[in-house]
């Protein structure tokens, strides 16, 4: 087991190896949608990619997970099959926000023989995610 502060460093150099292996310009927070955003996760026992909508007004949130759920089908048929859909999640830090994500578990980023499977995971998914909304961001900007 890593203490925190060697946990710490370890995703600092995950990171670091990640943008070195991957070296792109990621979507991520340039949506030109207000609080609704792509990230990754990645911890000790899995990963994600995701996309979070974290308007404050539920109504706005809850309009722009509805407009992606009217694209469901193509999303998951076309792009991303394999999607989570949290329309009211719970942060550990009390915030309700809206999620769609992609989770990998097995490899983890203590394993630095893992790193490779995890960073393609990272690529793979975010490059799919990414297209779905480049073909439908105006769309889902659209409320």
């Amino acid at each position: 087991m890593y203490s925190k502060a060697e946990m710490q460093q370890l995703k600092r150099e995950f990171w670091i190896a990640f943008a070195d292996a991957y070296p792109r310009k990621w979507l991520l927070y340039d949506t030109r949608i207000k609080d609704f955003s792509f990230k990754f996760h990645a911890d000790g026992k899995q990963q994600a990619v995701m996309l979070d909508i974290e308007h404050r007004d539920p109504g706005k949130r809850h309009a722009y997970f509805d407009k992606v759920l009217s694209v469901r089908e193509i999303l998951e048929t076309e792009f991303l099959p394999e999607l989570s859909f949290d329309r009211d999640l719970t942060l550990e830090t009390g915030k309700v926000i809206s999620r769609i994500s992609v989770w990998q578990t097995g490899p983890s980023i203590g394993n630095r023989n893992s790193w490779p499977e995890i960073f393609l995971f990272f690529a793979q998914k975010m490059s799919l995610f990414e297209a779905f909304f480049e073909d439908y961001g105006d769309y889902i900007r659209d409320i």
